[in-house]
C-alpha cells in the first residue's frame, strides 16, 4: 500500500502542534488511514485491533525525530555560530521560539530558516516512513 506523503506530513504536523504525547496519530499500513486522537477529545473512532504493532504504527512528534531544539542549534551552528551563546540563553526560558525567530528576523534569516527547517523535516520523516518499511508517495 502506498500512502500520500502529504497525508503523514499532515498528521506530523497535528501531533508537532503540541507538547509530545498531546496528540496522536496512528497510520494503519494496510488501508492508509490515519486515525486522529486529540487531547481536546475530538478524536477519531479506533479499531479494535489498534494495539496490532505490525498493522499500526504511531506518527512521530517532532522531538521524536530530533527537529525540536537541537534542529536550532544546527541552524545557529551552520548560520551564526557567533551567536551560539546568546540562543543557549534565549532557550533557558520559555517563549524561546519566538525569541529566535526575532533574532533572525533581525539578522534576515528568517526564510533561510524556514527552508531549512522544512527541508530537515522533510528528510527526517521520509527517513522515518523508510526505517517503517511504509511506502510513501510524492
Amino acid at each position: 500500500m502506498k500512502i500520500q506523503f502529504d497525508d503523514i506530513e499532515n498528521a506530523f504536523f497535528f501531533i508537532s502542534m503540541g507538547p509530545i504525547y498531546g496528540n496522536q496519530a496512528i497510520l494503519c499500513k494496510e488501508t492508509g488511514k490515519i486515525y486522529y486522537i486529540s487531547e481536546l477529545g475530538d478524536s477519531d473512532e479506533l479499531p479494535d485491533d489498534i494495539d496490532d504493532p505490525y498493522k499500526y504504527i504511531e506518527i512521530p512528534h517532532k522531538n521524536e525525530l530530533d527537529l525540536g531544539k537541537n534542529l536550532v542549534f544546527q541552524f545557529v551552528s551552520e548560520q551564526i555560530p557567533g551567536e551560539i551563546g546568546r540562543i543557549e540563553k534565549i532557550f533557558r526560558k520559555q517563549g524561546a521560539y519566538s525569541r529566535f525567530k526575532e533574532l533572525l528576523e533581525q539578522k534576515a534569516l528568517l526564510d533561510q530558516w524556514h527552508r531549512f527547517e522544512d527541508t530537515r523535516r522533510s528528510e527526517a520523516l521520509r527517513q522515518w516512513c523508510k526505517d517503517n518499511e511504509i511506502d510513501i508517495i510524492g
